[in-house]
């Protein structure tokens, strides 16, 4: 089965997702690389882009809940852990995870939801008020996809650690550092991560907006969040991806070729710009070409689960039932703690008509799901399935 659009899309979960600083929106008169085309897009700097000050500012009732968490005896204590315990706690800020929620601090602050990368700006913009450091780092994990409105999402992850300073005249109170993650089995599983800096994070947020965008159809501020993220961090390869595919939408296939090219001479094993690639190439009826990059990219995935899980998520969306059930089976062999993989086999089993065997999967993906919105979202499934039956 061919693969749909892979749109690079960071979420902190990205989270990102699917990570020096520019104090002005990142456009420019020329194009700087030959793989940027605003003609095709010419009146994207209509749509504005937010500035570094704008995603990462806080608002007063921000700075007070800060302040709030973090001081106590007028000033003289200190307390990171009461800064991240507030965040999370559902009597303080109560934070919810969305993995849509690709907001600027102000907004995760008021809205009271994130995805990982909002929640990781947000943060360290109150770490930044508290006067502490705070570093970003990029998690190495596997390839991760899930589904969106037609789209597949190949998922980035992004974390902060918050350090205290050292001061004479304020004292800790509890540990000095602290890691601040919407899912803790991130850390405890140690996955390897790498600090990135606050510009390449900012140039993540641009891709994630582009990427929303994109699925609204309106390619022109899409063309102009991309454009920024590729302008002010162009080693990263995700916004050179998802502008091959935001070119290609248009039927601009010399240009997505390009910007695909560019994204490998950036990082040869790529695997979403090599199968976004083979895409482009079926599109133009290359069918020789594009079966042999697909290939080469499922002999590399066809061992990782979520490869499956997504493949199955794409059957099932085409009503090819038996497909779906393969595939989320062959994910379930590779790794049977995902409850994403449970679910889907709960709806492929509710399609052909197997309500047993649907309540006992999404039972188990109630089980294992990883936060309280998941498993609401399973729960009310399962009461719609006994309504009905």
């Amino acid at each position: 089965m061919l693969l749909r659009h892979l749109i690079t899309a960071l979420l902190v979960f990205i989270g990102s997702a699917m990570l020096g600083c520019a104090s002005t929106t990142p456009v420019v008169a020329k194009n700087p690389y030959p793989a940027l085309h605003d003609h095709l897009f010419p009146s994207y700097a209509s749509f504005p882009i937010e500035t570094e000050e704008e995603v990462f500012a806080l608002e007063e009732d921000a700075q007070l809940f800060v302040d709030e968490a973090v001081f106590e005896s007028g000033g003289k204590t200190t307390n990171v852990k009461g800064l991240i315990s507030s965040i999370f706690d559902h009597s303080e800020m109560g934070l919810l995870y969305r993995s849509n929620a690709n907001s600027v601090a102000s907004e995760t602050f008021y809205n009271r939801s994130a995805n990982c990368l909002s929640l990781s700006i947000m943060t360290y913009a109150m770490a930044q008020h508290a006067g502490y450091d705070a570093t970003f780092y990029e998690v190495d994990i596997p390839e991760y996809w899930t589904r969106r409105d037609g789209f597949s999402f190949l998922n980035g992850h992004v974390n902060l650690t918050i350090n205290v300073p050292k001061d004479p005249l304020v004292t800790n109170i509890g540990p000095s550092s602290a890691d601040v993650d919407f899912d803790p089995q991130m850390i405890r599983t140690h996955f390897p991560r790498v600090p990135v800096t606050k510009r390449l994070v900012l140039s993540m947020f641009y891709n994630n907006k582009g990427a929303d965008a994109l699925i609204a159809n309106s390619y022109t501020r899409a063309y102009s969040y991309f454009r920024a993220a590729a302008v002010l961090s162009p080693e990263l390869q995700q916004s050179w991806v998802n502008l091959g595919v935001l070119y290609r939408m248009v039927d601009a296939f010399e240009a997505a070729e390009q910007s695909y090219q560019f994204a490998l001479n950036l990082d040869e094993n790529n695997l979403t710009a090599w199968d976004n690639l083979s895409i482009l190439y079926y599109h133009q009826g290359l069918f020789d070409k594009s079966a042999q990059i697909k290939a080469k990219v499922e002999a590399q995935r066809k061992e990782n689960p979520f490869y499956h899980f997504i493949l199955g998520e794409q059957a099932l969306d085409e009503g090819e039932l038996a497909d779906a059930l393969e595939h989320f089976q062959r994910a379930l062999r590779l790794d049977n703690t995902r409850h994403e993989v449970f679910f889907g086999l709960a709806k492929v089993y509710y399609e052909i008509g197997d309500i047993s065997n649907a309540e006992r999967y999404i039972k188990r993906a109630i089980q294992l799901a990883p936060n309280s919105q998941d498993e609401n979202r399973y729960m009310s499934k399962l009461s719609t399935i006994a309504l009905n039956y």
